[in-house]
């Protein structure tokens, strides 16, 4: 387990998003992935109302996250459900930033409607709009919890310095941080130790960057990526994205990856990952094969 602000979650939640954009499965399937997460101990769900694929869908994968949810068939009432707001997508494959206030103020009321909650368990600033000053497009987050329609806040796709000021001008309410950490991706490092050192929860989007897709995954393996993540899975039985996880666990207790999953045997995987320890010496294997990786912006 693991802590986001004074909410106990998983320590290994799910990204939604592949449930809803292009190339998403049906809806039986992509009920039954979330179903196997929350059979899996996951219980926290990521989703944004920019999730979907074509135009005039806005908010696909809230719905489908509420009705997997209402299916369920046992308690929820553990489940942290983190949406987001301040992205769209016209239907062209493209994304688009809107931090204005006001935008993000209707967002979250479509958002509470569409999840079915008289208050969000943590909302999030998609991203920063460099046509709206940052501080605008958070304090309306802050207004939104002042008026108790988000219980936390977290903010995604930032910098150090946004971190910081973010922190500010909530008054030191801001529980997490959401940004593309991988062992393809490792610029949000001084990010990641930031969190730590403040005491806010650190989510890596797009964890498994880097790792070859699976069986799990795919219907044809692709060459190896990071070979110690293959070799170490190898020597002990388990997938090359479970050792992705588990060293990512290790970087810190702040550290809740929330990999995407389109089926459910993709998510059982994952979150197997929470009960896999890595010794020094594997991690130092693994240390040593990604700290010299190229450059790649995990600001996006």
């Amino acid at each position: 387990m693991r802590v986001i602000g004074d909410v106990r979650v998983g320590a290994i939640g799910l990204g939604a998003m592949p449930l809803s954009i292009e190339g998403r499965p049906d809806e039986a399937r992509a009920i039954a992935t979330v179903h196997a997460a929350l059979d899996a101990g996951v219980t926290l769900i990521d989703t944004a109302d920019a999730y979907h694929w074509h135009a005039g869908e806005v908010g696909h994968n809230e719905l489908l996250i509420a009705r997997a949810l209402a299916s369920y068939g046992d308690d929820t009432g553990e489940v942290l459900v983190a949406t987001k707001g301040g992205r769209g997508r016209p239907g062209d494959g493209s994304w688009t930033v809107n931090g204005d206030p006001r935008h993000l103020r209707r967002a979250c009321e479509a958002s509470l409607k569409r999840l079915g909650v008289e208050s969000i368990g943590l909302y999030q600033l998609h991203k920063p709009d460099p046509a709206v000053p940052f501080a605008e497009s958070v304090g309306a987050l802050g207004e939104l919890h002042d008026q108790g329609k988000v219980r936390m806040v977290g903010i995604s796709n930032v910098d150090v310095p946004q971190i910081r000021q973010a922190q500010r001008e909530l008054g030191g309410r801001l529980v997490s941080v959401q940004n593309r950490y991988s062992p393809a991706v490792r610029d949000s490092d001084p990010e990641l130790r930031l969190c730590a050192e403040l005491g806010i929860a650190f989510l890596p989007w797009s964890p498994l960057g880097g790792i070859s897709r699976s069986a799990l995954e795919a219907e044809e393996a692709r060459p190896a990526g990071h070979p110690a993540f293959h070799a170490i899975a190898g020597e002990r039985n388990v997938s090359p994205q479970q050792v992705c996880l588990a060293w990512l666990l290790a970087a810190g207790p702040h550290v809740i990856p929330i990999p995407g999953a389109s089926r459910p045997a993709s998510i059982r995987d994952s979150a197997a990952a929470a009960g896999l320890t890595l010794t020094d010496q594997e991690l130092a294997r693994l240390g040593e094969e990604t700290s010299n990786i190229p450059s790649t912006s995990g600001i996006q």
